[in-house]
């Protein structure tokens, strides 16, 4: 029988965030999305000052092998799981099914928990994530499995003695030696958020405050759900990450995907932001971060 034997997937190990309680067990019917994400059909070549590559000379070089993706097809379907959503370009696959089987493929229990700060609530595991042998060499990771939030905004707001010496961005990026009469025409910008939203008469009257002209084109995209969601404290981070880019290059396109704040959102934010063959961002800012060690 195939997958049978099994083996641990490589830097899959998780434990619980410190100070976790659980709150409960997962139920076996609650519906799961998980990110499989694929090796490449082949390395990327060291990076070389300019070079550079098109995106479907990317996709063709680089993106996932037909072969990888027909076998977690198979795998899938073993275990009683659907294939979702399959992305050889970004050497993705998305699996949906029960918590049950999810648990049964990937050898893992899941539970509810209670995070030690205010309001964070994830489904977690512990331990390692296995999957057959016949797939050690074409899976890199599995997402989703675990959702506890990955990534916080890092703005700073000021004290009150702090607020006498501030700066626009425009004067920010006159110190900087930012050169003049670039306005970012003819490319997109992406922006990666995990929360939060931005609105966008808010945004008008802060270009128009500065005098900016034409006011910079924004708009979003949702990935796994994430939707531009103003009322939070994430709101000035977006905000800040919109308004300092439309104020220096005001006339690029400026594209924001909002995803949830997991691994998987984060990853797939990334993927769906690279690949994004409408919008073709050639920037990607991201802002939102957190240590290493918090990532498997």
């Amino acid at each position: 029988m195939p997958f049978e034997n099994r083996v641990a997937l490589r830097g899959s190990t998780r434990t619980l965030l410190p100070g976790s309680e659980q709150i409960s067990a997962v139920d076996a019917e609650e519906p799961m999305l998980v990110t499989v994400v694929l090796r490449r059909r082949a390395p990327l070549p060291p990076p070389e000052m300019g070079r550079c590559m098109t995106r479907d000379q990317f996709n063709s070089s680089h993106g996932a092998n037909a072969g990888d993706i027909a076998m977690v097809q198979q795998f899938a379907g073993e275990y009683g799981l659907t294939v979702a959503g399959a992305y050889a370009p970004q050497r993705r696959m998305v699996l949906s099914g029960s918590a049950a089987n999810m648990q049964r493929a990937f050898g893992v229990s899941l539970a509810h928990y209670e995070g030690p700060e205010a309001g964070i609530r994830y489904r977690g595991r512990e331990g390692e994530i296995s999957i057959p042998s016949e797939m050690q060499h074409c899976i890199v990771a599995v997402l989703g499995l675990d959702n506890r939030p990955i990534a916080k905004p890092h703005i700073r707001y000021p004290q009150a003695a702090a607020a006498t010496g501030t700066f626009t961005p425009p004067q920010v990026a006159a110190l900087y030696g930012y050169p003049t009469g670039l306005t970012g025409s003819g490319q997109t910008v992406g922006i990666i958020e995990l929360g939060g939203g931005y609105s966008t008469s808010d945004l008008s009257t802060y270009f128009g405050q500065l005098g900016i002209s034409p006011t910079p084109t924004v708009s979003s995209v949702s990935v796994d759900g994430g939707i531009n969601s103003p009322g939070s404290n994430a709101d000035g981070e977006v905000m800040l990450d919109i308004e300092v880019i439309g104020s220096i290059a005001n006339r690029a396109k400026i594209v924001v995907y909002f995803a949830p704040n997991t691994d998987q959102g984060f990853l797939d934010a990334i993927t769906n932001a690279v690949h994004d063959s409408s919008n073709k961002p050639s920037v990607i800012s991201i802002s939102w971060g957190g240590p290493e060690d918090s990532w498997t």
